[in-house]
């Protein structure tokens, strides 16, 4: 018992201390003064987002960038997506949508549903953002100037969470929770290291020229976590790129609910593990189980690191990801069991093949 609590206050370290080199270095898109007029390809899969797509264009036509265009690809809606976004582009003629193709056997769907986008884009930069999200004044601009300085292929942003409901507010911050405090997000560009790769599929920015040659979403057509995937492939061939929080400059809404929470999440987290089922059953035992026994089998006075450590971490992932850090520290206990909960469907449905989303059946490769 005594190597296994060493065990857990070393690595409680250790991720700490990868939390204190992300809040230092603060991986955060600067907000960039200067404008662009290169042409910017938004493309956005829609599949069943009737309740969402509107806010999304409005937000995009309210934008401060003038050179853009809008695809939004409906993936076989059954509900008025196509409708509506039909409508508001009669009256926006920078916008369109199209109807999908049938999906193709080996793709997941909103993989073919970019594959698709893609190839009816004709930017020289690519944004691909899901269609529960809003965007802010100075999104693109920044964006462009980011890729140019630092010469990308790739930019991904992980967006401001929106959430309301406390299904949600118990669900959601276990994502960046989990990636800043396992990975040191600027290493992501600066290690050629394939291993030090994250990405948001919320908010992809790609050089345009870079993805034709490419075709990066063909090449992940049936991987579940496929923004990692393509990142990953950019980094082993060499490409420069990065990956960075959203500073406030793109929001997404995920899940209306804790019924939605749960599933969305199960359905990836495990392929987030490399659908690894062991690492992934070794980082519940050491970030939920670990503390639990330290509390259960120490005195008082020897609680303290452990503790600090712990609300130390939360406040500054809570401050980075412009998150309630009072609500963060007050629900950590019950995050953590959601989040064990979420591992324990996602390994359930990796096992029997019984992940699906709007519809489909997620098929683990």
């Amino acid at each position: 018992m005594t190597v296994f609590i060493y065990a857990i206050l070393i690595f409680l370290v250790i991720r700490f201390s990868v939390t204190v080199f992300n809040f230092l270095s603060n991986p955060r898109l600067p907000r960039a003064i200067k404008h662009y007029k290169d042409k910017v390809s938004i493309l956005i899969p829609a599949r069943d987002e009737a309740e969402n797509i509107l806010q999304l264009l409005q937000s995009i036509k309210e934008q401060d960038y003038s050179n853009y265009e809008v695809i939004v690809l409906d993936d076989g809606s059954k509900d008025a997506t196509f409708n509506i976004v039909n409508d508001f582009s009669k009256e926006n003629p920078q916008f369109k949508v199209v109807r999908g193709a049938e999906l193709q056997k080996n793709w997941l769907g909103k993989n073919f549903a970019c594959h698709q986008l893609a190839e009816m884009a004709n930017g020289k930069y690519f944004l691909f953002i899901d269609a529960d999200e809003v965007i802010k004044r100075g999104l693109i601009n920044s964006l462009i100037f980011r890729m140019e300085t630092n010469e990308l292929s790739l930019l991904s942003l992980f967006t401001n969470q929106q959430m309301i409901t406390t299904g949600e507010k118990l669900t959601v911050p276990l994502m960046h929770f989990i990636l800043l405090n396992l990975l040191p997000l600027r290493l992501v560009r600066l290690s050629k290291n394939p291993a030090f790769a994250a990405a948001s599929g919320q908010c992809m920015f790609f050089n345009a020229t870079n993805y034709r040659e490419n075709n990066w979403h063909y090449r992940v057509k049936n991987q579940v976590v496929e923004d990692v995937e393509i990142i990953k492939q950019l980094k082993q061939e060499g490409f420069k790129v990065e990956a960075l929080l959203a500073n406030g400059l793109i929001y997404c809404r995920m899940y209306k609910n804790l019924g939605e929470s749960v599933n969305g999440f199960s359905k990836n987290l495990l392929a987030g593990f490399g659908n690894n089922i062991i690492i992934l059953l070794l980082y519940q035992l050491l970030v939920i189980v670990g503390p639990l026994i330290l509390i259960l089998n120490l005195n008082i006075s020897f609680l303290v690191l452990p503790l600090t450590l712990i609300v130390l971490t939360r406040l500054m992932i809570s401050f980075l990801s412009g998150q309630n850090v009072v609500l963060n520290l007050v629900l950590h206990p019950l995050q953590m069991l959601f989040f064990f909960l979420i591992s324990m469907i996602s390994i359930k449905n990796y096992l029997f093949k019984k992940g699906t989303w709007k519809g489909r059946l997620i098929r683990q490769i």
